[in-house]
């Protein structure tokens, strides 16, 4: 119960199927960044200072990584399969750096399912606006399991 609310669970194991896909797009922008600096405290300056960024090889500042695979858990817990699944272990690369303000499509997709184990598979490319690939990844995944009467 969320506030006196039951939410809604998740798939369970037997409603997904291989083949299955979810489509996210979302713009990174600065209050975006800032959360994540101040929740995690991380004040490397590569994520935000142009100065900074203008003497690496990158030359501007960019997306902290962790923030790409938030984006990714976020839309597993929320939608593929839904509330009350976990990750239990995943297999990622950012093969390109993604800039401030950059627009990213991330595309999930079921690539195993498991029922004996309950567990599936799901990979995740996302690409930015030019069409490069930024997230390159796996993410091991249990569904909820039906509730208990």
């Amino acid at each position: 119960m969320l506030l006196g609310k039951t939410r809604k669970i998740g798939r369970h194991i037997q409603e997904i199927e291989t083949g299955e896909k979810l489509t996210v797009t979302e713009k990174i922008e600065d209050k975006d960044l800032l959360l994540y600096l101040g929740l995690t405290n991380d004040n490397n300056p590569l994520y935000i200072q142009h100065d900074f960024a203008a003497k690496t090889q990158y030359e501007k500042p960019i997306v902290p990584s962790i923030m790409l695979t938030g984006i990714i858990t976020s839309a597993i817990s929320k939608y593929l399969p839904g509330p009350g699944s976990h990750i239990t272990k995943q297999f990622v690369s950012f093969p390109t750096p993604t800039y401030h303000y950059s627009i990213v499509e991330f595309t999930l997709e079921i690539k195993e399912v498991n029922v004996q184990l309950n567990n599936i598979i799901i990979s995740v490319l996302a690409k930015n606006d030019q069409n490069e690939i930024v997230v390159d990844g796996q993410f091991y995944v249990t569904p909820p399991l039906k509730e208990k009467l």
